[in-house]
């Protein structure tokens, strides 16, 4: 098993992912085996497509609008990163949605914090937990103390309460930290978060084309051994349309470019516990009531928020798309990829969240 940085440099990500040759699935047939319990998600991979431009024009316009947004809250993580623990650090984000999150956060944390810093990049799959086999690479080079886990974003928290619970269950070392850093902890649930905000992260809008161009991860046991690392498909047919350098680039200059706005950056702190509690609380009743609304028994087919929602119609078979407001600058390319997809959308006022979607079921086809 070799690391490899997929089209990330080096020294800014290294992945600990085998790259696999696995045919793709078309999106009827995996959510029909996903719903029927034939096989588990992360045992199959869809096809992926360059976007068009049309919607990589939407993209440009929803970073360009929140760039301000995104550059601030990533300095606040930073320097709340920085003060949890002194010493080199280790970043380990869950690929792939964490990943372009903690180039930009090594980055920084070596800019402006002067870090020592190494980044990885591996797999935690709801319902099978962290890869193991990565974690012990970490571990085996790297003192488990100097170790924070990063995301970009929860929606429901799955998948850092996913990873607290398998750590647990391999007896992790005591000094290995469960807890999650991301951007935006809708959840309430994270470690160390720079908001509780339900904002558009740009990098939600497109898949492998601004992760290094690797695939959602992959578990399969025809394809990853015992003592493999969970497995990838590494797009370089996409290569002529991969933004994955260009994107941390930018978004590293939109941080930097906030600096001149932090007057002390020691002063910056943690969202608050009161802040998190009443974010899960939100969250919590949120999936209690469109549980009930919407008569669904299993919470995995509600997405809330608007990175969520966006991974919904990018990749599965979305039943609806619920938004607070659409005349919302932030909600427009989901709104687009809601078109596009033909999938109704509800207003529903009193949202917690920008947007949230539902998946489809197959139950409800008759």
């Amino acid at each position: 098993m070799e690391p490899f940085s997929g089209s990330f440099n080096q020294e800014d990500a290294i992945f600990l992912l085998k790259v696999i040759d696995i045919p793709p699935m078309a999106l009827e047939t995996r959510e029909y085996r996903i719903q029927s319990g034939q096989s588990h998600y992360s045992e199959m991979i869809g096809p992926e497509k360059p976007p068009d431009k049309s919607y990589l024009a939407v993209f440009h316009q929803a970073l360009e609008r929140n760039q301000a947004r995104l550059g601030l809250d990533l300095v606040k993580l930073a320097a709340i990163v920085a003060q949890s623990r002194p010493g080199p650090l280790t970043l380990v984000s869950i690929a792939r949605s964490g990943t372009p999150v903690g180039v930009i956060l090594g980055r920084l944390l070596k800019i402006v914090f002067k870090r020592d810093i190494t980044h990885y990049s591996i797999s935690v799959i709801r319902d099978k937990g962290v890869d193991q086999n990565a974690l012990n690479y970490i571990l085996e080079r790297h003192e488990p103390q100097s170790i924070v886990f990063v995301d970009g974003w929860t929606g429901k928290g799955v998948i850092g309460r996913e990873l607290a619970h398998s750590l647990g269950q391999i007896k992790a070392p005591k000094e290995l930290d469960p807890n999650l850093a991301v951007l935006a902890d809708l959840a309430g649930i994270a470690g160390l978060t720079a908001s509780v905000d339900d904002y558009l992260i740009a990098t939600s809008l497109l898949n492998s084309v601004v992760s290094g161009l690797i695939s959602r991860t992959i578990l399969n046991p025809d394809y990853i051994g015992p003592f493999d690392f969970h497995g990838c498909v590494f797009y370089q047919e996409l290569k002529d349309y991969d933004l994955s350098k260009w994107l941390v680039d930018k978004v590293t200059q939109y941080a930097l470019n906030q600096l001149k706005t932090v007057p002390d950056l020691k002063a910056i702190q943690n969202v608050s516990l009161s802040e998190r509690l009443k974010a899960a609380t939100a969250s919590a009743a949120f999936m209690a009531r469109a549980k009930l609304k919407y008569r669904i028994q299993d919470e995995n087919y509600i997405k809330p928020g608007l990175g969520e929602s966006a991974r919904v119609l990018l990749r599965r078979a979305p039943e609806l798309l619920i938004v607070r407001d659409r005349l919302d600058p932030d909600v427009q390319p989901v709104l687009i990829l809601a078109q596009e997809r033909d999938v109704p959308v509800a207003m529903e006022p009193d949202l917690p969240y920008r947007a949230a979607a539902l998946i489809k079921r197959l139950d409800r086809d008759n």
